[in-house]
């Protein structure tokens, strides 16, 4: 800043009053160019976290166990008090030793086939004496050799009968003959196990049709994609009955799970439609009750869960989308998905360093941890392990989220950590409440997964009938595998069974449908 030597006064005090102004506004000055840097300096800290969170999802190891690569990191985020320092020093490391994997013996149920690999006649003899050698035991192994799949055309022949009496005298003779088998589809060439063969391969394998087309062409069938495709919709129309059973008796359980992904369907209103999936009990076959189904919209607006649910009052576990708020159930939020977010933060902290987000994931392996030891307990015995191990645990880790909640960057990896599992908390620490609550959302995760696979391989939905057949089949297919049942022998006698008796469904249900 310049100035004229004339216009300045002579008056020392004046003189003095100026230069403390000069000085004023040098500060301000200074100090909006380093508010300016601050701000500039942080956003550039969180588009660097944000690049390098994106190269670690993109080419770095997907365990959410693994702590990510050398990275750019926030020091406040690494600066630890001594409160923190003693929650990790009380952390039990576990360490677990590798086993040498054993070969498991083959299933005796297989049908074997014997091979014998002698030796030749003229080396019976003892090369010392020349004396004849006798079996003293044998050596076995066993392999395996695969069967390709082949396929049986089915004559039915059914008699005719008439009177010759009645052909003597002139008579009309009514003919009789048995009444034609009930088939899932009539006059289809459709079996009921043709039906699950290409129903199983397309939503278990995730093998699209013009896939299967082309393996029934390599062992002599011509079958389009397009008949095989209007036999899944008549097949999702004939099981869609027992779908609606399973509804009933899933809404009637005091806990579900929740969750939803996107789906493409050409011929949709909208550019992206949704299959939400709604299940209870585990992945266990030993839960009495264990259905998985599916259900297609073409939207995510809250309705479509507010109308499949038709008023459920009871747990539902979900993850932090608002939608399931406007639903009447009581959600339990997923600490899967809390953890989520600070292994994210933990993702672009430097290696071989200890952090916040260390305290964080080190509390919430302590929940995990207890929930591991109480699996197979009654619900009562987990309600009381809970209630003294886990609460003081869940509630250190609400202080300490609500300690650090203004000292950490909002907008930094950790900071979002934090304000997530704030909003989420108090439908999280429900879990508490109930011994029959999980502390994750998993299940439901678990039971979405086939289909996002599955989605990988057919990319999209051609129609939304063809959808709307999907979420039927995916349903059948999923609870039959939660409930430890041979996919293909399930499909197969519930389109059998319905061809038949389509008003009697309780023998299909997995629970009691006969086995072998």
């Amino acid at each position: 800043m310049k100035f004229n030597a004339n216009s300045l006064p002579n008056d020392p005090e004046q003189l003095k009053q100026m230069l403390i102004e000069l000085q004023q506004r040098m500060d301000d000055e200074l100090a909006d160019k380093d508010n300016k840097l601050a701000e500039k300096d942080a956003a550039y800290q969180l588009l660097l976290e944000r690049y390098n969170l994106k190269l670690t999802k993109e080419y770095g190891k997907k365990s959410e166990q693994m702590p990510g690569a050398d990275e750019v990191f926030n020091e406040v985020e690494l600066v630890l008090d001594e409160h923190d320092k003693q929650l990790l020093v009380d952390s039990n490391s576990n360490t677990t030793t590798k086993t040498k994997p054993k070969r498991k013996p083959l299933p005796a149920a297989l049908p074997r086939k014997e091979v014998v690999v002698d030796i030749d006649k003229s080396d019976k003899v003892c090369d010392c004496c020349q004396s004849p050698l006798h079996k003293m035991g044998e050596s076995s192994s066993e392999t395996l050799e695969f069967v390709p799949a082949h396929i049986n055309v089915i004559k039915t022949i059914r008699p005719k009968y008439a009177c010759r009496q009645c052909e003597r005298n002139g008579v009309e003779s009514v003919v009789k003959t048995a009444i034609m088998p009930a088939t899932p589809i009539p006059k289809s060439i459709a079996t009921a196990s043709l039906l699950s063969q290409i129903i199983s391969c397309k939503y278990q394998f995730g093998l699209p049709l013009y896939r299967q087309e082309t393996l029934f062409s390599d062992i002599g069938l011509e079958l389009s994609r397009q008949t095989m495709s209007s036999w899944i919709l008549r097949s999702a129309q004939l099981l869609e009955p027992l779908y609606r059973r399973l509804k009933e008796i899933l809404l009637a359980e005091p806990v579900i799970f929740a969750d939803e992904t996107p789906l493409k369907v050409i011929k949709a209103e909208k550019a992206t439609s949704y299959m939400w999936v709604y299940c209870c009990g585990s992945d266990s076959a030993s839960e009495k009750t264990n259905i998985v189904l599916y259900d297609y919209h073409n939207s995510r607006a809250a309705q479509c869960a507010i109308d499949f649910l038709d008023g459920y009052q009871g747990y539902m576990h979900v993850d932090g989308y608002k939608a399931y708020g406007l639903t009447e159930a009581k959600l339990v939020a997923c600490l899967a998905h809390i953890r989520r977010k600070f292994v994210d933060a933990k993702k672009i902290q430097a290696k071989k360093t200890t952090g916040k987000v260390d305290v964080a994931l080190n509390l919430i392996g302590k929940l995990y941890g207890i929930e591991q030891r109480i699996k197979g307990k009654s619900v009562e015995d987990k309600f009381n392990i809970r209630q003294s191990h886990a609460k003081p645990i869940v509630k250190e880790l609400h202080s300490w989220l609500i300690k650090h909640k203004d000292k950490i960057p909002p907008k930094s990896k950790l900071g979002e950590a934090i304000s997530y599992s704030l909003n989420q908390f108090d439908k999280f620490q429900r879990y508490l409440e109930d011994g029959r609550l999980s502390i994750d959302n998993n299940r439901a995760e678990r039971a979405i997964k086939p289909f996002v696979i599955g989605r990988k391989a057919w990319l999209f939905s051609n129609t939304c009938n063809g959808a709307h057949a999907s979420a039927i089949l995916y349903s059948l297919v999923e609870t039959a595998k939660a409930n430890g049942l041979v996919v293909h022998d399930y499909i197969s006698k519930c389109l059998q069974h319905i061809a038949e008796q389509p008003n009697n469904l309780e023998p299909l249900l997995p629970w009691n449908i006969e086995r072998g």
